[in-house]
Parts: structure tokens; C-alpha cells; sequence
């Protein structure tokens, strides 16, 4: 119940501050996103291209508006269930102008523990800061060329990146406001059609039925990140364009594996608490959750697995603070930080296996770093392809994914 009323009384907050104009500090976000069951199409790194293609999109009611228009495609879910969040649409303002700084500049702004969405596409490296992210929750930008989303839910804790392209046309997102299954609801701007955050899909609106490409971006720890590309770069929180309380949690005990969402109306999954930490990965139309205690333990630990009939090798380390834990957005619990790949290279098939803080592949006894290049050994240099996977909590992902398999320990 405490929770509960300091996320009402953050969204309060957040309505006057969104009055208030674009450089009040306000107190505290309280808004998320969506609920579908198709698979969202996925990408590897390697193959975003930059080159858009041409289309053009309908013109006509605002879903942000009027969810019910009679031009309305139909909806993907009943436009009843999705509900105010607090703050009014654009009251929690996205990035649409990103500055970064050099990696080896940012190395003294940031806690070693922090968490950052770490995006890379056409060895273009980005970190987005959840300190900043927490506070804005998309960021509109253009990475290795290819026009993107980075989106960021607090409260179902995850991160997600799309290719901000809808029917070959470039446009941004903000946030609507509004929540479904305690889960960011975003709009396009040039339509403002009603999408998920969680799958990238337009449930209501004009481009009801319309899915966004996603791309791996998965949340990691600001130092792993910064050994990992060290040429990259970061988000500058002291030129986003707003004055927030930036490095601040304003969900202090959000990530209490026995307490339950926020403003969830659905019917929680009972096989896991509500907010068990899982690793959702989906591949070829089956899904499977693992808990957080199945992937993490030790200094660092591969996992060998298959989804489906799909072969997949998971990465975790610790040093990742949770964002959602205390005041201080690097003094959280530590969850450490994971990354799914294809266990393979040209064609051969790999097994890992964790020696004290480092990935080393069964087949040739190279070294992997939680990016999944190969730093050293017989294959130094290779790059596994990275799996778009959400680290999240269970109601989320079954809500999303109904049916999924849930991977716990044994016994």
C-alpha cells in the first residue's frame, strides 16, 4: 500500500509539473505500456540498415483523443483496458534531441552499478542512463544510422528498442499517459496511434495491427558497458533539455518481489510472484521465461538452453544495481546484467561455460566478454549475434506472452 500511494502521489506530481513547463523538476513518472500476444519481429545488429523505405500513412483521428473513431482499424485490445496512468499525454516529456558524452567522459559521472540500455547498431555504441531514462522513458534518436526508439518501463523494468519506421515512414514516439497491464502505452507522432511498449505493436488508432522492428538493447551496467566499447558513447543527463532529479529513484521499493504492480487489472500469472525477475526471450513463435536465481550465481555464469527449437546461450554478471530498489539510483540490490545470443559462429554450433568472471566457449576455449565478442583465444574478434530478450518482471511477460514456459530452479 505504501507504494502504491507514492506512485499516486508521483503522478500528481508529474501532472503539475507537465503544466508547469518543460524545465520544472518534477517528482515522480508513473506511466507504462502494453499487452499483446504476436511475436515481434527481431533483428540482429549486423542487419538494422540504414536505408528507409517509402510509404505513407493514413491521416485522421487521434487515438490520444478519441480511442473509439468509427475510421479505426479494429483494436487489438479493448480500448477500455487502457487507463490513465496520471500524468496527461506529453506529461512525461521524451528526448527528441540527444547529446552524449565520450565514454572516458562519462566515466567519472556515473556509478560503476548503474544501469544503462546499451544499444549498438553499425558499431555505433550507445548507453542510455536508466537514471535519466526512469524520468523520460523513450528517447528518439538516430543510431549507426537507423532512425530508433530506446523505451524504458519502469514499471514492468524493461527496456526495449524499435526502429522508428511505421509503413516505411520515419516518425518519434512519446509517451501517452496512459497504462495497460501496468505497462507503457506510447503514441506515434504522426499518427498518434496507441502502441505497446512491451511487443511494438499499434493496438488502437489508425495503425491498429502495425508492428515496430525491435533490436537488442539490453540493460546492463554502466561499467561492463564501458569496458565493452570503450569508443562509445553516453547520454549527457545535463543536456536533455529538463531539469529532473536525475541519479534519483522516484519508485523507492518498486522492486519488491512480493508486492504488485501498479494499477495491474488483469489476472496475474500464479505459477511466479508478480514481480519475480525473469529473462524473457522469444524465438520463432515459442517463449520462455527464466527466473533471475536460474541465470545468475557466482562471479559470472553462461547458460546453456533452448527455446523452442532454438539453441540459446545467456550471459550474466553481477555489479548491476536494480533501478527500482533505493533512493539512490546505483545503491539498489545487486541483479547483475544479462545478454542472450545464438551460440554459433559461421555455422559452428557453441556451449559455454563460466570461468570465475569470464565466458569461455567449450569448443575452442576462446573468451567472451557479456557483449558477446570474443576478446581472446582461437576465435578473437567473433561477434555472436545478440538476441533481443527482455529482463522484466513475470506479470509482465505472461501477460504479454500467455503460456509461456517458466524456467525456475529445480526442487
Amino acid at each position: 500500500m505504501r507504494i502504491k500511494l507514492y506512485l499516486l502521489g508521483a503522478a500528481v506530481a508529474l501532472i503539475a509539473a507537465a503544466c508547469g513547463g518543460s524545465s520544472a523538476d518534477t517528482a515522480d513518472a508513473a506511466e507504462t505500456t502494453g499487452d499483446t500476444t504476436t511475436s515481434s519481429p527481431t533483428t540482429t545488429v549486423s542487419e538494422v540498415s540504414p536505408e528507409p523505405a517509402i510509404g505513407t500513412l493514413p491521416q485522421g483521428a487521434s487515438a490520444l483523443d478519441d480511442r473509439n473513431a468509427p475510421e479505426f482499424p479494429p483494436p487489438l485490445i479493448d480500448p477500455e483496458e487502457i487507463i490513465s496512468g496520471g500524468p496527461p499525454p506529453y506529461g512525461i516529456p521524451p528526448i527528441d534531441d540527444p547529446s552524449f558524452l565520450d565514454v572516458v567522459d562519462g566515466l567519472e559521472r556515473f556509478d560503476a552499478a548503474e544501469a544503462v540500455v546499451a544499444l549498438e547498431i553499425n558499431g555505433d555504441a550507445r548507453a542510455y542512463p536508466a537514471q535519466i531514462m526512469i524520468w523520460h522513458e523513450i528517447v528518439n534518436d538516430t543510431v549507426g544510422g537507423v532512425p530508433v526508439s530506446v523505451t524504458y518501463c519502469p514499471l514492468c523494468n524493461s527496456a526495449v528498442t524499435y526502429r522508428r519506421e511505421v509503413k516505411g515512414v520515419e516518425t518519434t514516439f512519446g509517451t501517452s499517459g496512459s497504462l495497460f497491464a501496468s505497462a507503457l502505452v506510447m503514441y506515434d507522432r504522426a499518427t498518434e496511434s496507441l502502441w505497446t511498449h512491451f511487443d511494438g505493436k499499434a493496438v488502437v488508432g489508425l495503425l491498429a495491427g502495425e508492428q515496430l522492428e525491435a533490436i537488442p538493447s539490453p540493460l546492463m551496467a554502466w561499467g561492463d558497458f564501458a569496458e565493452a566499447y570503450p569508443t562509445g558513447r553516453v547520454l549527457n543527463p545535463e543536456a536533455t533539455g529538463y531539469s529532473r532529479s536525475y541519479g534519483r529513484n522516484p519508485y523507492v521499493g518498486y522492486d519488491d518481489e512480493q508486492s504488485e504492480p501498479f494499477l495491474f487489472t488483469g489476472i496475474t500469472d500464479p505459477r511466479a510472484a508478480s514481480k519475480l525477475r525473469v529473462v524473457g526471450v522469444e524465438l520463432d513463435g515459442s517463449a520462455a521465461a527464466f527466473s533471475l536465481d536460474v541465470v545468475s550465481g557466482g562471479q559470472a555464469k553462461a547458460t546453456n538452453a533452448m527455446v523452442g527449437n532454438d539453441d540459446i546461450a545467456i550471459f550474466w554478471k553481477p555489479g548491476q544495481a536494480s533501478a527500482l530498489d533505493r533512493e539512490g539510483i546505483g545503491d539498489g540490490r545487486d541483479v547483475g546484467s544479462v545478454t542472450v545470443f545464438i551460440p554459433a559462429v559461421d555455422g559452428a554450433d557453441l556451449t559455454f561455460t563460466a570461468v570465475g568472471d569470464e565466458f569461455i566457449d567449450d569448443q575452442t576455449g576462446s573468451t567472451w566478454n557479456l557483449a558477446g565478442e570474443a576478446v581472446a583465444g582461437e576465435l578473437a574478434g567473433a561477434q555472436l549475434e545478440q538476441i533481443p530478450h527482455l529482463d522484466t518482471f513475470w506479470f509482465a511477460w505472461a501477460t504479454y506472452r500467455p503460456g509461456t514456459e517458466l524456467v525456475e530452479p529445480a526442487g
